[in-house]
């Protein structure tokens, strides 16, 4: 689908969908967990589903409100289980460790530009570990025994591999220590999933360099409401510094979620002057970040320690340049950075998301301050985090026309 927006300032409440990445969390530990689990604010989306559709294969199911705990806990089943992963990184590099736990490995299909995400973390340390492990074009496979004892992983690799082996490990009969051998980067990511299995009952402990978890473990069900999304807060933290006066509602100013940051870093856009920011711990938020950036008039922004960028749903360090630039945007692509001269307008063109749901919505948040419409080709992509975007952008008096390609 390709949509076409017509410039003209939003204004309204809106209230972010249900945090995507918490929500991967709630719905592993649940499926993990003894008995059910009812998941309040669930926001469906093909990313949730593709968790969801992994968890059912494992043997939990799913009711559109209670997740019921899986039945293969500790044993092995003679058949590799299929997982399709779609397009969500969280999906795969979250359940490779789980699927060894419980079934014995697993393999793993996807599309778009997910098999072709970094993998070698666990590639390596499975080597070291005696796991089969096997990454084809249109698969991965792991098979074999996790067993209790040490860990040790990079900590400045995605936080993605750290928290699979955090779900999986306290699962196994003896314990476990997950070491880092270099310093933690993805602090708040981890933290999210520290706090997950905290809430079913499920103990892990902070050491000087990792975390020890003791065996043994089984997840208890429990009802949760799932937290609103700070990253897709973001793009509207955006608009209204674009000055949309936008009201964002249903957000948990005291959660764990690192993309909270936005707050500050909104503050700070609107201020004069040039503005560094780091968005190693918030990578998500760099598409919203770098739209609110382009219209500092006069004024420059640095968006830095961003290679993470370069490994998402599309290359954002050359996609988000490359599609604000063809709206009249100044932004400059450099290896782990971006660096942004304000302008004060930007025109109307046809653009692209790349596939990428975070570009198609910053593209939006784009055409409010746009001097005539602009396209956004493949805009359907915000369905991989949220859904219901373009109807929320029309309920703020967005004006848009879809065409179906």
């Amino acid at each position: 689908m390709n949509v076409t927006v017509t410039p003209g300032p939003l204004r309204g409440r809106v209230t972010p969908p249900a945090s995507k990445s918490q929500s991967h969390r709630l719905i592993i530990a649940a499926a993990l967990a003894e008995g059910s689990s009812r998941l309040d604010n669930l926001s469906m989306s093909q990313d949730i589903a593709a968790t969801l559709g992994c968890m059912e294969v494992l043997g939990a199911s799913w009711d559109g409100e209670t997740v019921t705990g899986l039945k293969t806990v500790g044993e092995r089943r003679e058949q590799l289980p299929l997982l399709d992963c779609g397009e969500s990184g969280s999906t795969l590099r979250f359940l490779i460790p789980v699927t060894l736990a419980v079934a014995g490995g697993g393999v793993f299909t996807g599309r778009g530009r997910l098999l072709a995400r970094p993998m070698e973390p666990y590639e390596r340390l499975f080597g070291s570990k005696g796991i089969f492990y096997r990454a084809e074009p249109t698969s991965i496979t792991v098979q074999g025994a996790l067993e209790p004892g040490e860990y040790a992983l990079p900590g400045d690799i995605s936080s993605q591999f750290i928290t699979g082996l955090l779900f999986a490990l306290p699962l196994l009969k003896g314990d476990s220590e997950l070491r880092l051998t270099t310093p933690l980067e993805s602090a708040a990511y981890v933290d999210m999933t520290v706090d997950a299995l905290s809430r079913f009952g499920v103990k892990v402990h902070r050491t000087e360099d990792g975390w020890y978890i003791p065996g043994g473990q089984c997840p208890v069900g429990r009802s949760l409401t799932v937290e609103g999304d700070w990253s897709q807060a973001g793009f509207f933290y955006a608009a209204r510094g674009l000055g949309n006066p936008v009201e964002i509602c249903g957000m948990n100013d005291a959660s764990v979620q690192g993309d909270r940051v936005i707050r500050d870093y909104a503050a700070r856009l609107d201020g004069r002057g040039t503005v560094t920011l780091d968005v190693s711990q918030c990578p998500d938020l760099a598409p919203a970040l770098a739209v609110r950036a382009a219209l500092r008039a006069g004024e420059s922004t640095h968006l830095v320690n961003a290679t993470r960028l370069r490994m998402k749903e599309s290359d954002r360090i050359e996609t988000v340049t490359s599609e604000l630039n063809r709206l009249g945007a100044h932004v400059e692509a450099k290896p782990d950075a971006m660096t942004i001269c304000g302008v004060s307008a930007l025109h109307g063109g046809e653009t692209d998301s790349h596939n990428d749901h975070r570009i198609a919505m910053m593209l939006a948040i784009a055409a409010t301050r746009a001097t005539g419409p602009v396209t956004i080709h493949n805009a359907g992509s915000v369905a991989k985090s949220y859904p219901r975007f373009w109807e929320d952008y029309e309920r703020l008096g967005g004006r848009i026309t879809r065409q179906e390609e």
